[in-house]
């Protein structure tokens, strides 16, 4: 896997956008109240829309590994922050590091979340007309149909008249 083509920073950035979601989670039940289903749903669909905008109308190199790993980013954040916040709100190691076969579920979640995300960004790309372009890879075109006057060569003139 080739990480050259990616944006370190874009990653990063979007992967902590995602912290929204556990965030608003922890906000509102401090409250008292719980955040229910529908919010979360609505939640994870603004950030996956964000991502999307993010990525399918940059000039990433790479959209769908850029979104996976910012799945992986969110899901690791999401982790160390669970570790940091669930024993001074709960006075006890709550979530993915008091069980850690979680972890993994939850790696593969994200990334997954990621992958889905970054299809949708590349067919955004694809609706704009921006399609991918391998990085270092010349644009092509096609030859010249037959009896047409062709690029202008040495022994033709601008014109396409012959200088002989």
């Amino acid at each position: 896997m080739n990480l050259s083509h990616v944006r370190p920073v874009l990653v990063l950035v979007l992967g902590l956008i995602a912290l929204a979601r556990p965030l608003a989670s922890i906000v509102v039940e401090q409250s008292g109240h719980d955040l229910g289903a529908a919010p979360r749903l609505l939640l994870t669909a603004a950030i996956t829309l964000v991502w999307v905008a993010a990525v399918g109308l940059s000039r990433a190199l790479r959209p769908v590994l850029t979104l996976v790993l910012a799945g992986l980013v969110y899901a690791v954040a999401a982790i160390v922050l669970s570790g940091i916040l669930s024993p001074l709100l709960l006075g006890h190691l709550a979530g993915p590091l008091a069980q850690p076969l979680a972890t993994v579920p939850m790696l593969v979640v994200n990334a997954l979340w990621g992958l889905v995300a970054g299809l949708l960004a590349l067919g955004v790309r694809h609706l704009r007309g921006a399609g991918i372009r391998s990085p270092g890879a010349a644009a092509t075109t096609a030859p010249p149909a037959p009896g047409s006057p062709g690029p202008a060569s040495s022994a033709h003139g601008r014109d396409g008249t012959s200088r002989s």
